[in-house]
């Protein structure tokens, strides 16, 4: 008798949240724990309250204000009443429905995928869902951390389950020493640029092999946030001692069970990716997706370097619309903004990394920082450990409030058309930041570094 293949981490954990096997090879999970914002959500009560239902586990959702608040300070007016009208309508909806909720001004506010873990509310094994794309930042944890729709927020809060068809399983083995001033979101801006933003569609990626396991949490995190630019469904790394001791003093019997939460040896991917990052250096995205990136000791592609004619003509809208011209070195881009945040870099390990380059340095005149925490958590301990006061010596705006910010441009903070910015964020499509925005992803040192220089920089070219 042919002995079955092993499973894999996904595939575990999405065994033991089947409720009922459907049709189409759809199937009924349970959710353990829905998070959400202001922007996504007043539809979904809104049909509750339609169909005169509750919401099931309130207890298992948690709300809070990210995408469209004020970051300038924790009670500025904002003069925009849709925006007031969405943080209003979050607030009542989550006291109607008896919400666990946390308000600007709350210390447990913040970007959800920035407190669902300062909070305690991600451990492994568990099933997670948000209105919103990255809430793939989560598998970090050895969850499987999905983006759902406006009618399946509805669904999960009045059902506590969701239908979904079970996504192929991807293998994306990172070995190699990541060299020092590199990091994980070098890493996958590396990644995406070697294997395309499709490389991933629909797969659950589980990231493995040592560079992966050397990466602290919060590395692991932007590892994962990211994983929707390649396509992915959801993006997950094995929980081992880095997750536990994050997780702080968990019980010896969760321990014993989360080590359970691997994928056994001979467990078979349906496809695997493959990327050592031993001379891996820092990169930078030069046109309009996250696959259009390169080393920043590169220069900027010419369109007739890519032998794919859909690249080749992807590339020559993109400089286009990126103002850029071929041959030029990346080191001679000059940035008008440089932003620090977002749910991708925008935590306390993001801000220390950025101030450490920063420290006794200036902001280039004429040249704009902006710092906005992913929480007011990372925030008060950004102040505590006095990372606040090299920002703002150093020429920088450290914004009084956390939330999404300039990464998404729903709210106040956003890029004027036509300038260009230095941006830790996760995504750089034509207008993201602002209507006529250009935007270079790039990781906090390197954010630093372009703010002391006006020029697309590495903190070691300092």
């Amino acid at each position: 008798m042919t002995r079955m293949a092993g499973t894999t981490l996904a595939e575990k954990i999405w065994r033991e949240h089947v409720v009922r096997h459907g049709t189409d090879d759809e199937d009924l999970l349970y959710i353990d724990m829905q998070l959400l914002h202001e922007v996504n959500t007043p539809q979904a009560f809104d049909a509750l309250r339609a169909a005169g239902r509750p919401v099931r586990r309130p207890d298992l959702t948690v709300g809070t204000e990210d995408h469209s608040t004020p970051t300038r300070a924790v009670d500025a007016f904002d003069p925009d009443p849709g925006r007031r009208r969405q943080r209003t309508l979050m607030r009542d909806n989550c006291a109607e429905f008896g919400i666990p909720f946390f308000p600007l001004g709350r210390l447990g506010q913040g970007i959800y995928a920035v407190i669902g873990p300062e909070l305690g509310l991600v451990h492994p094994g568990m099933t997670i869902v948000c209105c919103d794309s990255h809430a793939t930042t989560l598998g970090a944890f050895g969850a499987l951390s999905f983006g759902i729709g406006t009618s399946q927020v509805e669904h999960v809060l009045a059902t506590q389950t969701l239908t979904k068809r079970r996504p192929l399983d991807l293998a994306v083995e990172i070995t190699g020493t990541l060299p020092p001033g590199v990091t994980a979101k070098d890493m996958v801006l590396a990644l995406i640029a070697k294997a395309g933003t499709s490389c991933g569609q629909g797969h659950i990626a589980e990231y493995r092999g040592e560079a992966v396991r050397a990466l602290s949490m919060e590395a692991r995190m932007t590892l994962c946030n990211m994983s929707v630019e390649m396509g992915s469904a959801a993006g997950m790394v094995a929980p081992d001692d880095v997750t536990f001791a994050y997780l702080r003093d968990p019980s010896e019997e969760a321990v014993a069970y989360w080590r359970t939460l691997r994928t056994d040896d001979d467990a078979v991917f349906d496809k695997e990716l493959h990327l050592d990052v031993s001379d891996l250096t820092p990169h930078v995205s030069w046109g309009t997706n996250p696959g259009q990136s390169a080393p920043l000791s590169t220069r900027v592609p010419a369109p007739d370097s890519f032998a794919d004619p859909v690249l080749r003509l992807a590339a020559e809208r993109a400089l286009e619309y990126m103002d850029l011209k071929p041959g030029t070195p990346m080191r001679d881009v000059a940035v008008d903004v440089v932003f620090l945040g977002s749910c991708t870099n925008g935590r306390i390990e993001d801000l220390r990394a950025a101030a450490e380059v920063l420290a006794g340095r200036r902001v280039r005149d004429g040249v704009r920082m902006v710092v906005v925490p992913g929480s007011a958590r990372v925030r008060a301990q950004a102040v505590a450990e006095g990372l606040d006061r090299v920002f703002t010596e150093a020429g920088a705006e450290f914004r009084a409030a956390a939330g999404c910010s300039m990464c998404v441009s729903l709210g106040e903070d956003r890029i004027a058309p036509g300038l260009r910015t230095a941006s830790t964020s996760n995504r750089n499509f034509e207008g993201r930041q602002g209507p006529g925005a250009r935007t270079h992803l790039v990781s906090p040192p390197v954010a630093a570094a372009t703010a002391v220089t006006g020029r697309l920089t590495a903190p070691s070219d300092l």
